[in-house]
């Protein structure tokens, strides 16, 4: 069946497609785990959804592609997001024709929506990697403390489950950190740094009312991150850095 890329980008009844969670605290300490890694040069961003995250990466790079399969999406990016640094594409991974290979190549939170993963990652290693590239993949992390205790809550069945709302909102799986590194090194890429993004034991939903208080501090969130660095199997999200490896 085809997918509407259109709807899936829209909020459910019960379920929100991305939380400030995500753009206020997720994102910038994303780009913090980043940084270190950065190559000067171009930027392919696979995914830029409305253009929030693309807003951060501009201030790193003036070369940037973004691929982005619902045209809505597109859209907002470019309203949002208006900058001739920018060139959006409106393509599916699967299929898209691009004229280079990139420094940079950023796929965060899209991995576990693909129908195929393999061929997108084996197409970033053979096609899109430059020579001394660095390729930053971000999943949701099935075993995030706040997933383990919505199976003990009865409300999932198990830490890799794909719940309904997600299934709404396109993914197909929920990545741990050895199933991420199994997919990436048979895609044929060499994975140099592994890590997490932020300890969370709370839903995002739960954050979010969190962060309209004073309860949540700067310096709790800097806990939080650096102890996710500690404990990469606790985040809300899991990190490889990867380099080009031998086409398989």
């Amino acid at each position: 069946m085809e997918r509407d890329y259109n709807v899936e980008i829209k909020d459910t009844v019960d379920h929100q497609y991305a939380y400030s969670f995500d753009f206020d605290v997720i994102h910038p300490y994303m780009i913090k785990s980043f940084e270190p890694f950065f190559n000067k040069g171009s930027l392919l961003e696979l995914g830029s959804y409305k253009g929030d995250f693309t807003k951060r990466l501009l201030n790193h790079f003036d070369d940037i592609t973004c691929v982005e399969a619902s045209n809505i999406a597109i859209e907002e990016s470019k309203s949002k997001v208006n900058n001739k640094k920018i060139n959006f594409v409106n393509s599916r991974f699967e299929t898209v024709s691009l004229p280079k290979r990139y420094d940079n190549i950023v796929l965060t939170h899209v991995l576990e929506h693909l129908d195929d993963p393999m061929l997108v990652l084996k197409r970033i290693n053979d096609e899109w990697l430059a020579e001394g590239g660095r390729f930053f993949l971000v999943c949701p992390n099935a075993n995030a403390p706040s997933r383990q205790i919505a199976v003990k809550m009865g409300l999932i069945t198990h830490n890799a489950a794909v719940t309904l709302a997600e299934t709404e909102h396109g993914h197909r799986c929920t990545y741990s950190l050895d199933t991420l590194e199994r997919d990436a090194v048979a895609a044929g890429l060499k994975v140099i740094h592994r890590s997490g993004i932020f300890f969370k034991a709370l839903a995002n939903f739960q954050w979010d009312q969190l962060l309209q208080t004073d309860i949540i501090s700067k310096e709790y969130l800097e806990g939080c991150y650096k102890l996710g660095q500690q404990y990469p199997d606790l985040c809300s999200s899991i990190f490889l850095m990867c380099e080009r490896g031998e086409n398989k």
